[in-house]
């Protein structure tokens, strides 16, 4: 069985993270980690639902290094957590915060200061093939789904983006991130990149605009922000002074052009985008404004079988069918056309919920929006697109004439509902479920004609 470091770093005197506290080495991370591990109850599973970044690391290295399998669920909601019990009786919560476990064992995350740590002779090894953790899809298209990665792969997958973002000769950036540790995007370019992309993280997670600046000034440069379109829109929107920045990093949806124009000229720094899904991992990379096409990773291979795209190679394990509809490109780049189950054809003619998405906030005075094409009770039932809207200062009517100007006639939304806020997860995402709720309720109400 092969061995692969915990970490990567040169030196146990490397700083690791950013807390509020100040920084904190490799050195201490490891004494931690391993006095952490001595205080985790039996059982092979463990979810891992930490909330500050730190805290969730030095759970995953606690884990690794008893040889535990860290479940990382994107959602945390009693379904999910009642699905991972029914597929792990073993399973117990490791928890730094208030939260509901359920009737699920649960451990509370030490105080680390109380904490006896030991001397650090090295880095330790992992083996490679040790499942390390499983992730979970978000649920925006279903329920989620585990998918199983081996320590080895998800170092050669930190390494692939490292390689890409230039973090492996030197330039060493400090990573304030948006997103969840727990969701594969927040794990893979925050986690992975500290333990082996040459890149400390600052240990919390800034979600509201004045946070956010708060968490960057709170590190040194240069800065790399890791983060969302919702939370870069919503960042760009607010009236708030932004900390210099040396680089931008978004994934989770798709980044119009008119936001990545906006973000690099606001925030002086090149935005780069990474592609990929939780079943494969990251699979490429773009900066939109110079260039739309995606180049894949090292090492990773794209190719067409029958209608599927299939992801393969590099960090990759086994052959993964990807959910997207790609073109791949002669010289090994591909453009994204977006998700198979996000095409729609109504009257013979074909669009996609992302593209109808971006049409209605695209409108101004919208401040969020998103088609949906529900669930109908019955088979048998004309299914229509509905749309939703946040947009305080205009009327059904108006909306409707607006977006009658940027989509054909026969994908406007029947009906268009008004709503004070879409029930989007903390790392951006509509999961189909919340949408379908959203619209139920809404459907009971008495309608009016449009004002």
């Amino acid at each position: 069985m092969s061995r692969v470091p915990l970490l990567g770093h040169a030196s146990l005197d490397d700083i690791f993270a950013y807390l509020p506290a100040g920084p904190t080495t490799v050195r201490r991370f490891l004494a931690t980690a391993s006095a952490l591990a001595k205080r985790l109850p039996a059982g092979r599973h463990f979810l891992n639902l930490c909330q500050d970044r730190y805290r969730f690391s030095v759970g995953l290295a606690a884990g690794l290094l008893d040889g535990r399998t860290s479940l990382q669920p994107a959602s945390q909601s009693v379904e999910t957590l009642r699905q991972i019990q029914r597929q792990h009786a073993d399973v117990f919560c490791l928890c730094d915060g208030a939260f509901d476990s359920l009737d699920l064992p649960r451990v509370d995350f030490p105080d680390l200061s109380a904490l006896g740590l030991e001397a650090v002779a090295g880095i330790p090894d992992i083996p490679g093939e040790l499942v390390a953790v499983t992730v979970y899809t978000s649920g925006s298209t279903g329920l989620p789904m585990a998918h199983d990665k081996s320590w080895g792969a998800l170092v050669r997958n930190a390494r692939a983006e490292a390689s890409r973002l230039g973090l492996l000769d030197g330039a060493r950036h400090t990573i304030v991130g948006t997103v969840p540790a727990q969701h594969m995007y927040g794990f893979e370019s925050t986690v992975l990149l500290a333990m082996h992309g040459n890149s400390p993280f600052w240990s919390g997670k800034p979600f509201y605009p004045q946070d956010i600046v708060c968490a960057l000034q709170a590190v040194p440069r240069p800065r790399l922000l890791v983060t969302t379109p919702f939370h870069l829109g919503t960042l760009l929107a607010a009236d708030v002074e932004l900390p210099t920045l040396d680089r931008l990093l978004s994934a989770t949806a798709p980044l119009s052009r008119e936001l990545a124009a906006a973000a690099e000229a606001r925030l002086a720094a090149p935005l780069e985008e990474i592609y990929g899904c939780t079943e494969s991992g990251q699979l490429a990379s773009r900066r939109l404004l110079m260039d739309a096409a995606w180049l894949p990773l090292d090492g990773v291979c794209l190719e067409r079988d029958g209608d599927r795209i299939i992801a393969s190679g590099g960090h990759i394990e086994g052959r993964v069918p990807l959910a997207d509809a790609l073109e791949l490109l002669p010289d090994g780049r591909f453009m994204l056309l977006g998700r198979n189950t996000d095409l729609i054809s109504i009257a013979g003619k074909r669009s996609s919920l992302a593209y109808l998405d971006h049409q209605i906030r695209a409108i101004p005075g919208v401040v969020d929006g998103a088609f949906f094409q529900p669930d109908e009770a019955s088979p048998q039932a004309i299914v229509r697109l509905c749309a939703f809207a946040v947009a305080p200062e205009l009327s059904e009517r108006q909306l409707l004439a607006r977006l009658r100007q940027r989509v054909d006639a026969v994908f406007l939304p029947r009906p268009l509902f008004r709503v004070e806020s879409l029930p989007r997860n903390n790392t951006g995402k509509l999961p189909r479920a919340k949408l379908q709720a959203l619209y139920e309720s809404l459907r009971q109400k008495p309608r009016h004609a449009p004002r």
